[in-house]
């Protein structure tokens, strides 16, 4: 189950960054690592984004998956 947050609230900004899949234009994700094998997902519009949470292994299936 993913949890819903804002990105600021899950870890600083400077713990983000922008996904390698991201193209250059405004449509990127920024991924950042989380305690406890956890990994936040949010716009790269960032301020004031919404963020989830999945698990790592969740995280790492979908990268397999979208690769």
């Amino acid at each position: 189950m993913a949890l819903k947050k804002r990105a600021l609230d899950l870890a600083p900004k400077g713990a983000w960054f922008k996904s390698s899949r991201s193209n250059n234009g405004n449509n990127c994700i920024l991924v950042a690592p989380l305690a406890e094998r956890y990994v936040g997902v949010a716009d790269s519009k960032f301020d004031n984004s919404p963020a989830f949470v999945v698990g790592h292994d969740a995280w790492k299936a979908f990268i397999d998956f979208a690769s």
